[in-house]
């Protein structure tokens, strides 16, 4: 059984690490209070509640201890962190849910340029009482006009509302985090835009050359590359999980900067910007192609020597934690409680 204080806020990897970790009291890092704690319901005699025998019993660990292996499995560089809620604290935790809601290892304008705007945006959202799904569906929206534009050979407004769709992108789930209302649905709506249109933003870019193409490469060997390159770096992303149960983009630091450049939407979309402000649109997705190809050149032999290290018996570990995780288990109920005040089922 999980019991939690509902007077505080909770990093996910606080939570999911007391989930895995059995016997232990989350302490308040600022005066040791414990504030959390994964004990048995035979232990708590029936009276779930954080102190008594019961609680005194149980390994002390603080936030960063407790998180520390899902380091391996989330790109973070920041701490874990609690936080009591209260009025005076507000700033404090909504900066806490915005920030939490970045991965450490990303490319590098959503990291580098998005997060300033992305919040005040996100505070502009909130007040007009917009969902994070609202947002998702817009950035579909965004995306096939973007294509469209691309396909119909007008590359500025394409590029336009590209841009807008890959900040959107960055606000849903910054929304999504700092409300608290994150949904298994609003995940898979909101990736599976992400996983999907960018190779085709890439065709329609062609589309809209095809009168005018005068490289020597033909534009479907150029769309074949790009197309093949894309799924093949996805495919060598999901293949390093025979090597080691990690992102790829966390084994070592070379990974985690090849991930700010690595042919994914954004930087892609950059080189196709600059190429349309120099006028050499045919350019741009030439260069969109020849990037694809080194990156995936890159990811695939990272893999290949991952595979080959495994074989040869040494366990990979992520630069970002050397600590293993505990093994998956059976989910503990989870209670919420009121200081001195009732208890509330979760």
């Amino acid at each position: 059984m999980l019991l939690l204080r509902e007077d505080y806020l909770y990093d996910n990897r606080v939570l999911q690490g007391l989930l895995d970790t059995p016997g232990v009291a989350l302490q308040d890092p600022r005066d040791g209070t414990v504030i959390a704690a994964h004990v048995s319901a035979e232990d708590l005699a029936g009276t779930p509640q954080l102190e008594g025998p019961a609680i005194e019993n149980l390994q002390p660990v603080r936030p960063e201890t407790v998180a520390s292996g899902l380091q391996k499995q989330l790109r973070k560089f920041d701490p874990p962190w609690v936080a009591r809620i209260s009025e005076a604290n507000r700033e404090h935790l909504e900066k806490s849910l915005f920030n939490g809601a970045y991965k450490g290892v990303t490319d590098f304008i959503t990291r580098g340029v998005w997060p300033v705007p992305a919040r005040w945006v996100t505070g502009w959202c909130v007040r007009l009482g917009l969902s994070p799904n609202q947002v998702t569906a817009a950035s579909y929206v965004l995306a096939f006009l973007a294509g469209y534009w691309f396909w119909q050979g007008q590359f500025g407004l394409g590029l336009i509302a590209g841009w807008i769709m890959t900040f959107l992108d960055t606000v849903d789930g910054k929304l999504a985090r700092v409300t608290v209302t994150s949904t298994r649905f609003g995940n898979i709506f909101d990736h599976a835009l992400d996983l999907v249109h960018p190779p085709f933003w890439y065709l329609a870019w062609g589309m809209g050359l095809a009168v005018t193409w005068t490289s020597d490469i033909s534009l479907a060997t150029v769309s074949w590359i790009i197309f093949i390159g894309y799924i093949a770096g996805r495919l060598c992303e999901v293949a390093f999980k025979f090597a080691a149960p990690f992102s790829l983009f966390i084994w070592r630091p070379f990974d985690s900067l090849n991930r700010l450049v690595t042919a994914r939407r954004n930087p892609n979309l950059l080189l196709l910007t600059l190429a349309w402000w120099a006028g050499a649109n045919e350019g741009g997705l030439l260069l969109v192609a020849a990037w694809t190809v080194v990156s995936t050149l890159v990811l695939g032999a990272r893999v290949l020597w991952g595979v080959v290290l495994r074989r040869r018996g040494v366990k990979l570990q992520p630069w970002l934690s050397q600590i293993d995780l505990q093994a998956e288990g059976h989910r503990p109920i989870v209670r919420l409680f009121a200081p001195r005040s009732g208890l509330n089922d979760a």
